[in-house]
C-alpha cells in the first residue's frame, strides 16, 4: 500500500469560479480521512478526481510514486485499484446480493471457486452472509449500504472512497452503519476518504478531518485537535457547537484563555486598551454560576439528558450553554466562561 498525495489540485468547470483551488493533502497510509464542508464546497469534486471520474485542471495526484493524474494525462478509474461507495448504493436490482458483490471479480476474470470464496468472506465481514440470494429490493437501506461495502471489500482496494454514504439513512441506521464502517476500515486496512457535511459523522469515524469551504482546504488535523483548536471562523463554526465572541484580547495572552483572563476582557478598561479578536467558546465551557457574567436566556431546548440554552450577554453577544436544570425564556442567569480559543 502507498500514500495518496494531492499536490496543488484544482478543478475549473469554466463557470467563472473554480470548484477546487490548490488543494494539497498527504493522506496517511491506512488512514481514515473525512472531507468535511458545506454543500458546494468542492469536496465531492476532489473525491471524483481521486477516483478518476474528473481530470484536474491543475495539480497532480500520486499513489506512492505512481502519478494517477495531472493536467495532461489520467489513469482510468478501473486501473487505480480503488473502490467507491455512493450515496445511492448503485446496486443492480436484477442481481442477487452475491452477484452484486462478486461483479467486480467477474469483470476481472477470477475463477468461480475463488470468486465464491471471496464473496462469502466479504458478506460475512458485513454480517450479510444469510442474505446472499436476496435481491436489493428485499433489503433495508442499511443492508443495501452493507452490500455496497462488501463489493468494495471483495476487491482488496488500496483506497476506498465514500460519497456521503449515510445521507439517505435515518438516525438509528446511521449510528449502526458508523460501527460497520469502523469495522470495515479495521478489516480492510485500506486508506478511506469519506465525504460528508455532517461534522458528527466526521468526528466519530475519521483519524483525520480536512475542512473545506469555497473550493479551498482550510485545515487538516485529527478530530480532537480540530475540535479544540480550529483555525478561523469558518472551521470554528463548522466543527462542534459554539459561539464566536468579539473580545479585547490582551497581547500577553496565549491563544487559549481561562476564566481569570476572560473575566478581565469584560472590564471597562479592557474595552479601550486592547485590540479585539474572534474567540470561540464551546457550550460545555459555559457554566451557570453566581460568579459569572449577567445574561438572559433567549432560547431553551430540552434534549433529554440536558437543556440546551442560548444566552444573550449584556453587551448583546450570545453564548451557548448546557444546563441540567430547566430555564425559561427571559430568565436572568449568570455565566462563567471557563475557556476560550482565539481564532
Amino acid at each position: 500500500m502507498a500514500q495518496l498525495i494531492l499536490n496543488h489540485l484544482s478543478k475549473d468547470f469554466g463557470t467563472g469560479k473554480p470548484a477546487v483551488t490548490g488543494v494539497s493533502l498527504k493522506i496517511r497510509e491506512g488512514g481514515f480521512l473525512a472531507l468535511l464542508g458545506p454543500s458546494g464546497c468542492g469536496k465531492t469534486t476532489v473525491l471524483r478526481m481521486i477516483a478518476g471520474f474528473e481530470q484536474p485542471s491543475d495539480g497532480e495526484i500520486f499513489l506512492g510514486e505512481w502519478r494517477l493524474a495531472d493536467v495532461n494525462a489520467m489513469v482510468p478509474p478501473e486501473k487505480r485499484n480503488m473502490a467507491m461507495v455512493f450515496q445511492s448504493y448503485a446496486l443492480w436490482p436484477h442481481m442477487s446480493v452475491a452477484d452484486n458483490v462478486g461483479y467486480p471479480l467477474t469483470v476481472r476474470g477470477l475463477s468461480r471457486d475463488l470468486r465464491d470464496r471471496k464473496i462469502r468472506e466479504a458478506l460475512e465481514a458485513v454480517r450479510l452472509d444469510a442474505y446472499a440470494d436476496r435481491r436489493p429490493a428485499d433489503l433495508s437501506g442499511g443492508q443495501r449500504q452493507r452490500v455496497a461495502l462488501a463489493r468494495c471489500l471483495v476487491t482488496d482496494p488500496d483506497v476506498v472512497l465514500l460519497d456521503e454514504p449515510l445521507a439517505n439513512l435515518d438516525r438509528h441506521l446511521r449510528q449502526e452503519m458508523e460501527e460497520t464502517f469502523r469495522e470495515f476500515h479495521a478489516r480492510s486496512g485500506a486508506t478511506m476518504i469519506y465525504v460528508t457535511h455532517d461534522q458528527a459523522e466526521a468526528m466519530a469515524l475519521a483519524t483525520d478531518v480536512a475542512v473545506m469551504a469555497e473550493g479551498k482546504l482550510l485545515q487538516v488535523a485529527p478530530p480532537q485537535e480540530i475540535y479544540a483548536h480550529p483555525e478561523g471562523r469558518i472551521v470554528g463554526g463548522l466543527i462542534g457547537q459554539g459561539a464566536i465572541l468579539s473580545l479585547p484580547w490582551p497581547d500577553r495572552a496565549e491563544r487559549e484563555a481561562d476564566w481569570s483572563v476572560i473575566r478581565e476582557m469584560f472590564s471597562p478598561q479592557a474595552l479601550f486598551t486592547q485590540s479585539f479578536a474572534d474567540v470561540l467558546v464551546r457550550p460545555q465551557d459555559v457554566i451557570l454560576s453566581d460568579e459569572g457574567l449577567d445574561a438572559t436566556v433567549e432560547a431553551a431546548v430540552f434534549e433529554g439528558e440536558r437543556h440546551a440554552l442560548r444566552l444573550r450577554l449584556e453587551n448583546g453577544q450570545r453564548l451557548r450553554a448546557f444546563s441540567r436544570r430547566p430555564h425559561g425564556v427571559g430568565d436572568r442567569v449568570r455565566a462563567v466562561i471557563r475557556s476560550g480559543w482565539r481564532l
